[in-house]
């Protein structure tokens, strides 16, 4: 969307220390575009139009005898590309912790059997070129995790897409083209980035970053988050509209970015980012803080997670647990089902890893809108009311089974919860209780050792919401999932842009069905957590601890700010907030009051 601001306009600077906004009216040709604030912050700079290696792949055959001299340089060409990856974890040191979990799952999806048994198998029996068979195979997972709707997963797309073009660039014998070879200080505006584009690039030399594409959960995102890079992605037409050596301005807290400014705008926007630079200063101090708050309460914060890679796994360190193992990671990818041996070891290393807290296993979340190159699924008119989750693996009892055992064999290694996703009813958990009661009695038949696990489930669907005071007599624990139950709750399918506006994470139907579940799971003495998106929202939080809810599950990136909520808060602020909060009609006017009420803290 392009705005032409002529005329009588206001700049807003934002002072951070008091949450105040403050502008000044001025005569302006400014020209400003809309996107999407993924990395709060604001500067101004010159352009620099990124445009990666770009690969041409022909479709060509080779002759049967020339089978073996292009398989030997398609292996050569994949030994070339983990050398790359390898050398540049290497220059990265301990330091940069997000960058090196990047090129760690690069160089897993590079060394995948899978694939490479895909690109041999087209090599040696359908005769392709090496680019043509590292494109193809590389395609076919492209587009399974293409039909996917859950974020996390849909991401996985951008490492498999850099992985494919460095092993076609190192095909083509050429040189990595990066963002590590910046000389002075730019506004980095790309079509898209890939996640080691973004991985190389020096901080110092990014002044921001700006994209057609990509979204909160991006690779883009993460990296400009962890470096503190103001970042401004879905600017549509961004390459077209700017050229290089362009000063542009980037506002990446209320989401503009700005050309032809005066020099009292510019002055504005870099005393907004000075002043959001502090904020984020003081807010990185409270990643290893105690979560408690002013009047003593504790409030666990965990993890959600989904892999067991040594680079997630490093948050173990100043978290309180995993409040969420999205285990579907494990079959996404792959022709094969993972073994029950596999996933005891992947489950296994997570348990060790967080030395005795609480690990919540999800159970495989997929169907429907989640394909798997390994289970042929039926196409759904509509996929997130149709055959998921849970249901799914009813349909299928022998993979559950096997996730069943595989879970309850690691369970000695540690405290496990397995949590069971998309319940409706009670006979859902009653069904599910049943299997893993099964699982158990094979194990103990075949002289198996394994652990004891809590059972619970994830408050997704307003069904068993409603009904949870039966479903706490059921289960050890619940975790709410705000995400889908926003989706439910308000019947808006939230991967739709057209309905974006209708699905409202603070419309006030959350809260109260929210209450309802936290009164019932304390007054049950069971634990009760969010996992989904609330449960990292700065706003949000102090709503949630106010419900009652003392366990609250995110991503790493989200853990620093939300100690420094709880931390700033008292029991007594945050359910006068939460009562007020629950009192309201609109989600705009919770908003608004969250924002105005927490300024001193945030």
């Amino acid at each position: 969307m392009l705005h032409c601001l002529n005329g009588s306009a206001a700049f807003l600077t934002t002072d951070f220390s008091r949450g105040e906004q403050t502008g000044f009216e001025e005569e302006t040709n400014m020209v400003t575009h809309q996107g999407n604030p993924v990395s709060k912050g604001a500067a101004v700079g010159r352009v620099y139009k990124y445009v990666p290696y770009q690969a041409v792949v022909e479709q060509t055959g080779i002759r049967p005898e020339q089978a073996e001299e292009e398989l030997a340089a398609y292996r050569a060409a994949r030994e070339r590309a983990g050398a790359e990856l390898s050398a540049m974890r290497e220059r990265l040191g301990e330091g940069d912790a997000d960058k090196a979990a990047i090129l760690g799952a690069h160089a897993e999806i590079l060394a995948d059997p899978a694939l490479d048994e895909m690109v041999s198998g087209l090599i040696r029996d359908e005769y392709y070129n090496a680019k043509w068979a590292v494109d193809r195979a590389f395609s076919k997972f492209i587009k399974m995790l293409s039909r996917v709707k859950d974020d996390m997963i849909r991401e996985r797309i951008a490492d498999m897409k850099d992985v494919r073009l460095r092993l076609l660039r190192s095909c083509d014998g050429a040189g990595e083209v990066n963002l590590g070879a910046l000389t002075e200080p730019v506004v980095v505006v790309a079509q898209d980035l890939f996640p080691s584009d973004t991985a190389s690039l020096k901080r110092e030399m990014v002044l921001a970053i700006v994209t057609e594409v990509g979204g909160a959960t991006s690779h883009t995102a993460i990296i400009a988050r962890s470096y503190e890079i103001p970042a401004l992605l879905g600017v549509s037409g961004a390459m077209d509209l700017l050229t290089d050596g362009q000063v542009v301005g980037v506002d990446a807290i209320d989401g503009v970015l700005a050309t032809d400014l005066s020099p009292e705008e510019t002055a504005a926007l870099e005393k907004k980012g000075e002043a959001c630079r502090i904020h984020a200063l003081e807010t990185r101090k409270y990643q290893g803080a105690e979560p408690v708050t002013g009047d003593g309460v504790r409030i666990d914060v965990e993890l959600n997670i989904g892999s067991a890679s040594p680079e997630e796994l490093e948050a173990a360190c100043f978290t309180d647990g995993v409040g969420l193992f999205r285990s579907e990671f494990l079959y996404m990818g792959r022709d094969t089902l993972p073994g029950e041996d596999e996933q005891v070891e992947i489950y296994t290393r997570v348990l060790k890893a967080f030395e005795g807290r609480p690990v919540t296993l999800r159970t495989l979340d997929i169907g429907g809108d989640k394909k798997l190159d390994c289970l042929e699924l039926p196409k759904e008119e509509n996929p997130f009311l149709g055959n998921r989750a849970l249901r799914l693996c009813f349909t299928y009892p022998e993979i559950f089974k096997t996730q069943l055992r595989a879970a309850l064999r690691a369970a000695v290694a540690g405290d496990l919860w397995i949590m069971f996703p998309m319940v409706g009813s009670m006979d859902d958990i009653r069904r599910a209780k049943a299997a893993l009661r099964e699982a158990e009695e094979e194990l103990k038949a075949e002289g198996k050792p394994f652990g004891p696990v809590k059972t619970g489930i994830m408050i997704e669907i307003p069904s068993i919401a409603l009904i949870a005071d039966m479903a706490v007599r059921e289960v050890d624990f619940a975790s709410i999932g705000t995400n889908d139950l926003c989706q439910y709750a308000t019947a808006v399918d939230r991967m739709n842009p057209a309905v974006s506006a209708y699905y409202q994470k603070y419309h006030p139907a959350m809260f109260r069905l929210i209450r309802t579940v936290v009164e019932t799971f304390n007054r049950a003495g069971k634990p009760i957590c969010v996992c989904g998106e609330l449960g990292g929202d700065e706003l949000a939080a102090a709503v949630l601890v106010g419900l009652g809810m003392r366990k609250l599950s995110m991503g790493r990136a989200f853990v620093a700010q939300t100690k420094k909520m709880i931390t700033g808060m008292t029991i007594s602020r945050a359910r006068e907030i939460a009562c007020k909060v629950c009192d309201m009609e609109t989600a705009a006017e919770i908003q608004e009051y969250l924002t105005s009420e927490l300024r001193d803290i945030l």
